[in-house]
């Protein structure tokens, strides 16, 4: 449901409110406690759901609990993203032309906060 009627979430909203409740948690959480921490009115079968496939996309762990699994993410959000960013590159064949693109896209900080990174001056 959306605070608008007809009104659609934008594609992967859910599963990075999912997402981000796991990476705030301090140990690995069921589905019920990962309903009550997302700002979505969602039902516990749909949580579920969400769990499962992002289970399936290797982005979150589930070990078994009492009374169903417990789940936590692989990264922290930062690597999160950097999974989604190569998951993306990964699906055009040609790479370089993307990196260019992406490239010719940043800010001048970004830029400049890339090429340190690229010159091995870890954050």
């Amino acid at each position: 449901m959306t605070d608008t009627v007809g009104e659609r979430r934008p594609s992967g909203e859910l599963e990075a409110s999912v997402l981000a409740a796991l990476c705030t948690a301090d140990r690995p959480q069921s589905a019920a406690e990962v309903r009550a921490e997302i700002p979505h009115q969602l039902a516990r079968t749909t949580v579920a759901t969400l769990l499962a496939r992002l289970h399936e996309k290797g982005v979150v762990e589930r070990t078994p609990g009492r009374r169903g699994f417990l789940y936590s993410a692989v990264e922290d959000t930062h690597g999160l993203t950097a999974r989604r960013m190569h998951r993306v590159l990964d699906q055009d064949g040609d790479r370089g032309s993307v990196l260019a693109r992406f490239v010719e896209g940043l800010s001048t900080s970004d830029e400049a906060e890339l090429k340190r990174l690229l010159e091995g001056n870890t954050p």
